[in-house]
């Protein structure tokens, strides 16, 4: 039986998407795992069925974890987050217990690749560092801070990892912190940028604008 799926973006080779008329549905892979979501729910029942057909498959109903997310859904809104991984997170470094700071980068903190001496594990800092990106992708609020500090993953100093541990200090006290999807007619999103280049020790530019 051919269910005739398409991929959704050649660059991912994990999303797949299915249009019929006004309905379509996505299906995710990873590894024996699928997550199916769409527009309509009874074309979202159909798909399952012509699934069921071809491969030996369980329907475990709402999804409520995927892959270290965790997923709170009402009918007015959608929650995301990533609480138990960051607990895990902070178990895994040592970090459970620590006091909790209320930003996750210290303001007008300037990082350039030499802050001290050389970090004496630099595999343990790219393995946080590896773990924090993945978690911008329901905390948005600790991005900024993760993206300096991957600039330095090649040597980090000490000065580099004590920077980390304070994300972390920070995430201890909003585990709790996510992304809220919300049915609001009329919505906006608005995003702000700060292009500070005047700050930047590494590549010394100077943007003036006039």
């Amino acid at each position: 039986m051919k269910l005739n799926y398409k991929h959704f973006n050649l660059d991912d080779a994990t999303l797949f998407v299915k249009k019929v008329g006004k309905s379509v549905v996505y299906l995710v892979v990873y590894v024996d795992d699928l997550l199916i979501t769409g527009s309509n729910d009874d074309y979202i029942a159909s798909i399952k069925r012509e699934l069921k057909k071809v491969f030996d498959m369980t329907d475990l109903g709402l999804l409520h974890y995927y892959l270290g997310i965790e997923v709170i859904q009402n009918p007015k809104f959608i929650f995301i987050s990533q609480k138990k991984y960051i607990g895990e997170l902070l178990c895994k470094f040592g970090m459970q217990d620590c006091n909790f700071v209320s930003t996750p980068m210290e303001q007008n903190l300037k990082i350039s690749s030499n802050e001290g001496n050389t970090f004496e594990d630099a595999t343990k800092y790219r393995k946080l560092v590896g773990s924090l990106i993945y978690l911008t992708t329901t905390r948005p609020d600790i991005t900024f801070a993760v993206g300096i500090l991957s600039r330095f993953m090649h040597q980090p100093c000490e000065g580099h990892w004590t920077t980390t541990k304070r994300v972390l200090k920070y995430l201890r006290g909003t585990q709790n912190f996510g992304l809220k999807y919300s049915k609001v007619p009329d919505f906006h999103l608005n995003a702000y940028s700060d292009s500070d280049f005047d700050r930047d020790k590494e590549q010394g530019c100077l943007l003036q604008i006039t």
